[in-house]
This record gives structure tokens, C-alpha cells and sequence, in this order.
């Protein structure tokens, strides 16, 4: 079993600047702040890639297109280069697939599961909830958004944290919302349980991981 990752992170991700430009530059919603989810999503309403000439068709390379799947990949978990790195070494090593390894690490990140859960509608708001230690896991305050949880783990909210702007509608956005199957998720205490580690065939996502790996076995 990997080991949980009690490593701080560089800030350098959170400079994103912005961030519906990248939905735009890589033709998906990622997430990353709550107009992914209403009528202003920059992808709706305009789908070329950003700059002068983001409306022009692109013929790329093999390796254009490792390293724009492995950016895209990147900035939708908010990693940074160095993190992205370890997490496709971690993958190597595991006794499966390296693909189907490398997806399930990242689902099993913290602030990934914070968003995953509910709690938030966006993956930054996420990711700076958990920084801020707005979180128990298993009763312990957690800072660390790579933190890797495991399966009976138990996520809540500090009390102190409850009536914080950010999650004073969690209630009402709960009461709609249904997460993934390995998780499960009380819309009375607002507790989170890992039910089990996900799995690569259950997580919904549009990632080419095999170009992502090869981009890195190359270096």
C-alpha cells in the first residue's frame, strides 16, 4: 500500500491567475472555480482556445501531446511539476497498471476528496479549506492538501470551521448532491466516510493517462 504523503506543497499552483482560461486552453471544465458550475463558464460561452489564435486547428506531435495531456492532468489536481512527477513514479511501483495506479492516488488526495465530498463547489476553495485546517480526518486536524486518504477514514469539519462563510450553505447543497460510490456522506453532521479506495474503472474522467505516463518515461 502507497503511504500516506505528509509533504507540503509549493505555492506556486495557487497563482493560477485565470482561471477559466485553462478550462478554455484545454477544452474541459476543471473545476477549478464555481463558474464551471453556472452560465458564466468561459467554456460555454466561448469554446476556442484562448490567444489570437485560439481558433485555428492544431496538428500536434506525440510528445505535444503527452505534454498537453500531463498539463492538463496537472492543473485539474492543482499539482505542481514536482508533485506531478512523484505521483507517476508512485504509480510505477504499484502492483497494477501504471495508469489505473496513477488516477487512483490523485482521487485519494485531501483536498480532492473535500470536493469530491461536497463540501465546496470549486477544487482552490477545496484545496485552501483543507491548507486553512478546517478539517478533521479521523479526529486530527490535517493542513496538508496531498494528504492520501485510506479506506474507514473518517473526514469532518472543525467545529470552530462550521459557520464559516464558505460552507454556510453546505446544508441546502447537500440535501442534492450525490457523491461517489466509495464515498458516503451525512447531510445532518456533515461527515465524511471513505468507504473504500477508488478504483480507476469507477472514477469519471476524460484523461488520456497512458500519455501522461510515457511523458514521463521518456525524461
Amino acid at each position: 500500500m502507497v503511504q500516506k504523503d505528509h509533504g507540503q506543497e509549493g505555492f506556486k499552483i495557487m497563482l493560477l491567475g485565470p482561471k477559466c482560461k485553462y478550462c478554455r486552453r484545454f477544452g474541459q471544465k476543471l473545476g477549478l472555480n464555481e463558474r464551471c458550475l453556472s452560465h458564466k463558464c468561459a467554456l460555454v460561452r466561448r469554446r476556442i482556445r484562448p490567444g489570437v489564435h485560439g481558433s485555428r486547428p492544431r496538428v500536434l506531435s506525440l510528445f505535444a501531446r503527452q505534454l498537453l495531456e500531463k498539463q492538463r492532468l496537472k492543473f485539474s489536481y492543482l499539482l505542481n511539476e514536482a508533485k506531478m512527477k512523484k505521483y507517476v513514479e508512485l504509480a510505477k511501483k504499484a502492483k497494477k497498471s501504471a495508469p489505473e495506479a496513477l488516477i487512483e492516488l490523485l482521487e485519494r488526495r485531501l483536498d480532492n476528496v473535500v470536493w469530491r465530498a461536497g463540501y465546496v463547489p470549486a477544487k482552490t476553495t477545496a484545496r485552501q479549506l483543507v491548507s486553512h485546517g478546517h478539517f478533521l480526518v479521523n479526529g486530527r486536524r490535517v493542513r496538508t492538501p496531498s494528504y492520501l486518504v485510506n479506506e474507514g477514514d473518517v473526514i469532518t469539519i472543525r467545529p470552530r470551521s462550521k459557520n464559516i462563510k464558505l460552507l454556510e450553505d453546505l446544508s441546502q447543497r447537500l440535501k442534492f448532491y450525490q457523491p461517489p460510490s466509495w464515498l458516503s456522506i451525512d447531510p445532518n453532521t456533515f461527515e465524511t466516510k471513505i468507504l473504500k479506495l477508488p478504483l480507476a474503472q469507477e472514477i469519471q474522467h476524460n484523461f488520456n493517462l497512458g500519455l501522461v505516463i510515457d511523458f514521463y518515461s521518456r525524461q
